[in-house]
């Protein structure tokens, strides 16, 4: 598995699959890092010798916003929207979905386990609302 920028990339794999695995790196970057970096993409990552990941981790350095310093781009975009009082911001604060999709139902991903509202009858119901709490 070489080593590229802190990251364990799979040796197995193309070149510009593994590339992906890197934060900020998707199918088409992949591609355009591999041509600025003239390596062949369907080379495996463990055939690359120590001057081609040298040349490699140059070019992802000095063109692209990869792993630490994106995801503090991306923190601190929400943290401004959020400041701001947006309606982004809002939901972003809320835990709801941000980009306009339905809640009444799904969005269970952003909004956790389903919660029981209201009253709850039967005995073993009640038990089993509250161990929920």
């Amino acid at each position: 598995m070489p080593r590229v920028l802190g990251i364990d990339i799979p040796g197995r794999k193309k070149l510009e699959y593994s590339l992906r695995y890197i934060y900020g790196i998707g199918p088409a970057l992949a591609k355009e890092v591999c041509e600025k970096a003239k390596l062949d993409p369907n080379k495996k990552a463990d055939d690359m010798t120590d001057e081609d990941i040298q040349h490699l981790v140059s070019v992802l350095q000095n063109d692209y916003r990869i792993e630490g310093d994106l995801r503090r781009e991306v923190s601190a975009n929400i943290r401004r929207l959020i400041s701001i009082g947006s309606y982004r911001g809002r939901r972003h604060r809320a835990g709801l979905p941000v980009r306009g999709q339905r809640t009444k139902t799904n969005a269970r991903t952003r909004k956790g386990a389903k919660r029981t509202v209201g009253v709850v009858r039967g005995k073993e119901a009640r038990s089993a609302a509250k161990a929920a709490k």
